[in-house]
């Protein structure tokens, strides 16, 4: 009995880190899109509304909460289970794991950060990446993967990218700049390279522009 609650208790400790570190990323940067410190177009910046829904358009972002969201509750209650919650859960270990990578070997060398804009990127994609993987891995809970987790699980990005790619037909605008087609999509509305997690240098955008430039004449 004393070594379930010790166990308990330790499981409740990584979670809690965990959680709290996520809380104050996404805190952290949604401070910083409100103050308008990440935007791109700063001569005709998009209004509040759209940035905050660009925000929560970012894959990076919906991991994060996700992992909040999770972590949050198995700090309450390390036995957490269900079906729903087996679905987040391995979601957002996915989610995280994927936002960790793509950034550490993508996005990273292309960066050039400052101040709190840096310690919001490092929080998003390699801190949090780092607690939600080291928690799982060290207590869990693990044996909760099944065939309907992962087809529940699956649904999230696949549901990401399509409205992705719908919105960004219609708008012009893509949450991540591979994805877009003009202005290699992050004009308008994007952030700076110099502010935010999933930018592209300014080089990298004209040059983007001056190839859809060409191939549209």
């Amino acid at each position: 009995m004393i070594d379930a609650e010790k166990s308990a208790a330790g499981a409740r400790r990584w979670h809690w880190a965990t959680a709290i570190v996520a809380i104050a990323a996404l805190v952290l940067q949604t401070a910083l899109v409100i103050n308008g410190a990440s935007v791109l177009n700063e001569t005709d910046p998009p209004g509040l509304a759209t940035r905050l829904g660009r925000l929560v358009s970012y894959f990076t972002i919906q991991s994060n909460l996700l992992i909040a969201i999770t972590s949050t509750t198995l700090a309450l209650n390390p036995s957490r289970d269900g079906g729903a919650w087996r679905v987040a859960r391995l979601a957002g270990l996915v989610g995280i794991t994927v936002t960790g990578l793509v950034h550490f070997f993508l996005l990273r060398p292309l960066l050039d950060l400052e101040g709190l804009n840096w310690v919001a990127d490092k929080a998003l994609h390699m801190v949090v990446p780092v607690l939600a993987l080291a928690s799982w891995l060290a207590v869990g809970p693990r044996p909760r993967i099944g065939l309907r987790a992962i087809l529940g699980a699956l649904a999230w990005p696949i549901s990401w990218l399509t409205w992705t790619l719908i919105i960004g037909q219609l708008s012009g605008w893509y949450p991540l700049s591979v994805l877009g087609r003009r202005g290699g999509g992050c004009s308008g509305g994007g952030y700076h390279q110099r502010r935010h997690h999933l930018a592209v240098p300014r080089v990298a955008l004209r040059g983007v522009r001056r190839r859809s430039t060409f191939a549209a004449s």
